[in-house]
């Protein structure tokens, strides 16, 4: 479960000041495949609960050192507002990262559809500190910097002139565009099964279309998780 001091879109401030909290339940196979449960609770948006997502998804390795990763998955959200637009998702990753696995770099790409259509590429680079280690307890220090690139779709008014006087005439405007520049400083502490994350994410979101310049936002996170083995 993580939670976030704060919400933001593709690192806008949508108006609304609140928090969001994302439960998720995974399973993971030593095949490759996964599957998972979530959803996200918003503080002040009505209805809270904004949507639950299930996701079947297929990971794997390439390479005798097994340094580079991909992943191919599909996830089908259903929102609580019956929103539509966007319910369903192809996705593709590919990463590289380094034998210690100290470093490493992922493209996503993902196709979203539904009653209409869209699709976004993220590009996320990581490095991997290990600040003290022992045998049922790590600390680490894992900062990372990610790009989101995604058509995006702006309507917008516009005052015309006629023989007749001004009209207001609606216009939309579709834009393939960086949209945001994300960079986290998280601390994980992991002990035994438990796994602990604190960190301060910065967003530096990129004007496009009929924006503004856009002002810098931030916010805090706090994720808590635990993994056992089926097996046992």
């Amino acid at each position: 479960v993580s939670y976030n001091s704060n919400t933001y879109f593709s690192g806008r401030d949508s108006g609304t000041d609140q928090f969001n909290i994302i439960p998720q339940i995974s399973y993971y196979h030593s095949s490759g495949f996964n599957a998972s449960i979530s959803g996200i609770y918003y503080e002040n948006f009505d209805p809270s609960w904004d949507f639950t997502s299930v996701s079947l998804g297929y990971f794997n390795t390439l390479g005798k050192q097994k340094n580079i990763i991909y992943n191919l998955g599909y996830t089908r959200f259903f929102y609580s507002d019956g929103y539509d637009d966007f319910t369903n998702s192809l996705d593709i990753s590919l990463g590289i990262r380094n034998k210690k696995r100290t470093f490493g770099s992922t493209v996503s790409a993902s196709y979203l559809f539904g009653t209409d259509q869209s699709y976004q590429f993220v590009s996320n680079s990581f490095a991997n500190f290990t600040l003290t280690r022992k045998p049922n307890f790590a600390i680490r220090f894992r900062p990372n910097i990610s790009f989101i690139i995604a058509r995006q779709t702006f309507f917008f008014t516009r005052t015309i002139r006629t023989p007749n006087g001004p009209r207001f005439i609606d216009f939309t405007q579709n834009v393939f565009d960086l949209l945001n520049t994300q960079i986290s400083f998280p601390i994980s502490i992991t002990s035994n099964s438990w796994d602990f994350e604190l960190g301060y994410n910065l967003n530096l979101p990129n004007a496009v279309g009929t924006e503004t310049d856009l002002n810098t936002t931030g916010f805090f996170n706090l994720s808590v998780g635990y993994m056992f083995d089926l097996s046992k």
